[in-house]
C-alpha cells in the first residue's frame, strides 16, 4: 500500500470514530465525491428514465414517483432522488482501470445496478412497513403494496432487460454477476427479516454481519465488479474490486445503522427510531445486547417488550451506553481499512484510484 493512500485510511478511520453523524454541520462528502455523484447522475438518469418509459402505465407511475422525479398525481417533482452511488461505483471502477471510454461503455451497465438497488429498496419498504423513504412517503403508502411490489419486480427486470440488449462483450458476465446479487440480496432480507421474530440474546454479532454482507456488501461489491468487468480488468483485478466494496459496503451498513438511531430525522429522511420501533437487530444493537453488563441487561429487557414510544429515549441511551454507537464506529473504520487493501491491490495508483477512495470515504462521511 502506498503512502498517500495509507494516510488516507487514517484520515476515514479518525473522522468515522471521532465525528458523530448527528454533531456534523453538514454533508462531508468533499467536492471530489460531490462532482463524481453528479456527474453520474447526469450520465445514468437519461437511460433510467428511458428504461422507466417501457414500463406499462401504472407501474411506469409508481417507479417514477419513486425515483422522485414524479408527485402521486404525475406532476413534475424536483429532490427526492437517491444518492447514486452504486452506479457511481460502476463508472468509476471502469475508469480507473481502463480510462474514459470505458466509463462511457459502462452507462448502461450503471443504469442496470441503481435499478436493482431501487428494486430492493421497494421491495424492504413493503416488507419492513416503512413509511417514509426520501423525505416522502414511501411507494407502498401512496399506491398500494401489489403496486409498490409490482413496481419493484420490473425494476429488476429491466436491469436483466438493459443488460442483455447491451453489445459490449463485458455484458454477459455482468448480467451473470448481477443476478446471483440478487439473491445474495434476497438472502440477505430473508435474515433480516427473519431476526425480527427472535428474542434478544438468540442473535449473534456475526449472523448479523452475514446478513449485512449480502444485504448491503454484496450490491456495492457488484457494482464495482461489473465497472471491472466492463474496463476489461483481469479476474484477479475484478475479485479485488469485489472484495474492496464489499468491505465499503459493511463500512456503509454499519454508519447506515448508526444514522437510523442517532441520525437527525430532517437529514435522513425517515422518522427517528423507525428501526428500533421494528425490533430491528441492527450492529449496534447486537454489539450493545452482546457486551454484558447491566446496560446490555436494560437493553435486552426493553427489545423483548412491544415498541413503546415513551421507551425510545431509554432504548437510544441503553445502546450507547453499552457501546453499540463508539463499537460500529470503531468496525467501520477496519472495514475501510480493509477495502482500502482489496482497492490498492487491484489499483497500486493512489491517482487513478482517487476516485474509488473518494467514493469509499463518502460513505462513511455521511450524515444522511
Amino acid at each position: 500500500m502506498t503512502r498517500d493512500t495509507a494516510g488516507r485510511i487514517g484520515e476515514v478511520r479518525e473522522n468515522t470514530i471521532a465525528t458523530p453523524p448527528d454533531d456534523r454541520s453538514g454533508p462531508h462528502d468533499g467536492p471530489e465525491a460531490a462532482v463524481i455523484l453528479n456527474g453520474t447522475k447526469a450520465s445514468v438518469d437519461p437511460e433510467l428514465r428511458s428504461a422507466i418509459d417501457t414500463l406499462p402505465s401504472q407501474m411506469r407511475r409508481v417507479a417514477r414517483y419513486h425515483f422522485g422525479w414524479e408527485n402521486p398525481d404525475g406532476t413534475p417533482a424536483t429532490g427526492g432522488a437517491g444518492k447514486a452511488i452504486r452506479p457511481a461505483l460502476v463508472l468509476t471502477a471502469a475508469e480507473s482501470l481502463g480510462g474514459r471510454g470505458a466509463r462511457a461503455d459502462a452507462v448502461r451497465a450503471a443504469a442496470a445496478v441503481e435499478l436493482v438497488h431501487n428494486f430492493t429498496l421497494l421491495h424492504d419498504d413493503v416488507m419492513d412497513r416503512d413509511a417514509t423513504r426520501r423525505h416522502r412517503p414511501t411507494a407502498w403508502t401512496v399506491f398500494g403494496d401489489p403496486d409498490a411490489i409490482l413496481a419493484g419486480d420490473a425494476l429488476q427486470a429491466l436491469a436483466m432487460q438493459l443488460l442483455a440488449q447491451d453489445p459490449h462483450p463485458a455484458a454477459p458476465r455482468a448480467a451473470a454477476r448481477l443476478a446471483a446479487c440478487v439473491v445474495e440480496l434476497c438472502e440477505g432480507q430473508h435474515a433480516d427479516t427473519a431476526m425480527e421474530d427472535r428474542a434478544p440474546d438468540e442473535v449473534s454479532l456475526d449472523e448479523v454481519f452475514t446478513m449485512a454482507q449480502a444485504k448491503t456488501g454484496a450490491l456495492i461489491g457488484c457494482a464495482c465488479a461489473v465497472g471491472a468487468l466492463y474496463a476489461g480488468a483481469a479476474d484477479e483485478d475484478v475479485e479485488a474490486l469485489d472484495a474492496f466494496g464489499r468491505a465499503a459496503g459493511l463500512a456503509f451498513q454499519l454508519i447506515d445503522d448508526v444514522i437510523g438511531i442517532w441520525g437527525d430525522p430532517g437529514r435522513t429522511g425517515k422518522p427517528a427510531g423507525a428501526d428500533l420501533a421494528a425490533r430491528k437487530k441492527s450492529l449496534p444493537v447486537v454489539a450493545a445486547l452482546t457486551s454484558g453488563g447491566p446496560e446490555a441487561a436494560e437493553l435486552a429487557a426493553l427489545y423483548g417488550e412491544p415498541y413503546d414510544q415513551r421507551d425510545l429515549e431509554r432504548t437510544v441511551l441503553a445502546i450507547e451506553r453499552a457501546g453499540g454507537r463508539d463499537w460500529a464506529q470503531a468496525q467501520a473504520a477496519d472495514r475501510m481499512a480493509r477495502a482500502m487493501d482489496e482497492l490498492a491491490r487491484a489499483i497500486p495508483d493512489p491517482e487513478a484510484a482517487g476516485g474509488l477512495l473518494s467514493l469509499a470515504e463518502f460513505v462513511t462521511r455521511r450524515s444522511s
